[in-house]
């Protein structure tokens, strides 16, 4: 980090690096997630329950090899499929921000640990 964004608050950090609404987008997408997910849990609602009311796929991330072991499987299934799309050029593959999103599910993980 250069010295000029020292002292600064992280929001004024992303409006300097240009990724500040990617960012808010993405951390109002992974609250959401972990809403549902946590709906889910409460309601006792299957993954195949899930994709039926949403009327997707969780097999999807099932058949993506980088998903397989992800911590966050049940709750990205495996992105956006126009994003994959765009970047890999495959409906099925996981989306370019899989290594990001991965990240933010092992440290979700493990505070939710730490909690219990």
């Amino acid at each position: 980090m250069s010295k000029k964004n020292m002292g600064s608050s992280i929001d004024d950090f992303l409006k300097a690096e240009g990724i500040f609404e990617e960012a808010q987008t993405e951390a109002i997408k992974e609250v959401v997630a972990g809403q549902l997910a946590e709906a889910m849990k409460q309601q006792k609602i299957s993954k195949n329950k899930r994709s039926t009311l949403l009327k997707t796929s969780h097999r999807r991330s099932e058949s993506i090899q980088e998903c397989r072991d992800c911590p966050g499987q049940s709750d990205c299934a495996g992105g956006c499929m126009g994003r994959a799309w765009g970047s890999r050029g495959d409906l099925l593959a996981a989306d370019d921000r899989c290594e990001l999103r991965r990240s933010i599910y092992k440290r979700k993980k493990r505070i939710v640990k730490s909690e219990e």
